[in-house]
């Protein structure tokens, strides 16, 4: 079996599972019950915490727990556009976000908030004179993905953060469910960003596990009430067998992370190298320092992408429709049809992505079978023509 769609979600890490079952069978209280049971899991929650914090270069109490990408989206969009609302109702995205971000942006829209989506170029990258020039004085928040989990584009987001220097009232959220590992981090985490969000299951930590991280001081609207942990701001009893998990996961993730980096750009070249002068194979993330280096998008000219997944998987090669979020439905892919690609072929694409369990001698074995592939559909679409 090959696999190579890691940003749908990755392979649990069997050293994380360990350190999950080991918590679930020995630290089983509740973190915020008083007996020696419950000190002792509220030990390791904030010990996860911590050295989360270390490992992402943020401080303790800016790490909160969450179940995932989509709340820790949500949760910083809707809490900071509702604890900000009476300062103004304008807010700002791209036009290529994740559907957690783009449909939560929506959602306050229906609300009476303004939301203004920036249009991307042939990249599918946002454009800082466009932000300056959306700005206005109601403007609340700006919320834009540090890596595209469509294409791989990674967004401008230190041009941004500077631009947003002079902005000091303007929360700033990063999308960087996509950039945690990829010898990326400073380019997507900057000083001046407010919030950013992550998701265990993008890097091999138990599903049901997210972080979002919220600058010390940044007022947020909690939008879950109960029994007031996570600093009264995200209630609920924490899961700590996932948390202690995900620490590690992290932990896991960073060591030698440039050497993984290295390995994700020469799978994706090396697949690049094969498809680029192909006719009829159109690539819309090349490699390149526009794009993170796990992600490769491309389509086969005529082609449906659901029928080209398939097709792959009859001989044990896993890909996707670009977002797996929105590969079950018969849409052609949303961030191709901001950056104004033809819907034939936004509708033909598909997206191959990589980690470091994978390897080169699988780059290899994919381009032997896309070949047979290839050559099966050329005459029915007279490519070469």
């Amino acid at each position: 079996m090959i696999y190579f769609d890691n940003s749908a979600t990755t392979k649990i890490d069997s050293k994380v599972l360990e350190t999950y079952e080991q918590v679930v069978q020995t630290i089983w209280g509740n973190p915020s019950s008083l007996h020696k049971l419950g000190d002792r899991a509220f030990q390791l929650l904030e010990s996860s915490r911590n050295q989360i914090a270390n490992l992402l270069g943020t401080k303790p109490d800016e790490i909160f727990f969450t179940s995932g990408g989509t709340e820790s989206n949500n949760w910083a969009i809707k809490g900071t556009a509702l604890q900000k609302r009476e300062f103004g109702k304008h807010i700002i995205t791209s036009s290529v976000e994740h559907a957690s971000v783009a449909n939560t942006f929506t959602t306050l829209e229906s609300l009476g908030f303004q939301v203004t989506r920036l249009p991307v170029d042939k990249r599918g990258c946002v454009s800082v004179t466009d932000l300056r020039n959306a700005i206005d004085s109601n403007t609340t928040l700006v919320s834009v993905m540090g890596v595209n989990n469509e294409i791989g584009t990674i967004q401008p987001i230190a041009e941004i953060s500077d631009l947003l220097d002079n902005y000091p009232t303007i929360s700033f959220h990063v999308d960087n469910v996509q950039a945690l590992g990829k010898n990326i981090w400073s380019r997507v985490f900057t000083p001046r960003v407010d919030l950013f969000s992550l998701s265990g299951h993008k890097f091999h930590a138990p599903r049901g596990t997210g972080i979002l991280y919220k600058k010390r001081g940044k007022m947020i609207f909690p939008l879950h009430d109960g029994g007031g942990q996570e600093k009264g701001l995200r209630s609920g009893t924490e899961n700590l067998p996932a948390i202690a998990g995900m620490a590690k996961a992290i932990r896991l993730l960073l060591e030698n992370e440039v050497q993984k980096a290295n390995l994700e750009v020469a799978i994706k070249q090396r697949i690049v190298d094969y498809l680029q002068n192909k006719p009829g194979i159109k690539i819309f993330s090349q490699s390149s320092v526009d794009f993170a280096p796990h992600i490769l998008c491309f389509a086969l000219e005529g082609i449906r992408g659901e029928t080209l997944v398939h097709t792959l998987e009859e001989h044990d090669i896993y890909t996707s429709t670009t977002s797996a979020c929105a590969s079950t439905k018969s849409e052609e892919a949303s961030t191709l049809v901001a950056m104004h690609v033809d819907d034939k072929d936004a509708t033909s694409a598909i997206r191959l992505s990589f980690d470091e369990t994978n390897t080169i001698e699988e780059a290899d074995e994919f381009i032997k079978v896309f070949d047979k592939i290839y050559q099966h559909f050329a005459p029915i679409n007279h490519l070469g023509e």
